[in-house]
């Protein structure tokens, strides 16, 4: 059972955590981060069918997810068309 000094403790700490981690992004930034994440779970999700060749260490970022994209539109199928039209709509507001 916590105490009420414990309590207090960890109530300051997320209360400090929670001020500190907040940022204020951009439309924009927002939008690339979204786009990121997706072209990541793409890459893990259509390894096999789309990335075979680049299997290794690759490390997708902002840089690469149109990359990304394009490789779902060349090799993919239906569903991996529609993450590349996805992922393409969120990086066209850069």
């Amino acid at each position: 059972m916590l105490t009420k000094a414990t309590r207090a403790y960890f109530a300051e700490i997320g209360r400090r955590g929670g001020k500190k981690s907040r940022r204020a992004l951009s439309r924009e930034e927002a939008q690339c981060m979204v786009a990121v994440r997706l072209a990541r779970l793409a890459y893990r999700r259509f390894g096999a069918q789309c990335f075979w060749p680049y299997r290794g260490n690759l490390h997708i970022t902002a840089a690469n997810a149109g990359w990304v994209a394009e490789q779902l539109r060349r090799n993919g199928n239906r569903t991996a068309w529609q993450s590349a039209i996805r992922i393409q709509a969120l990086l066209k507001c850069r």
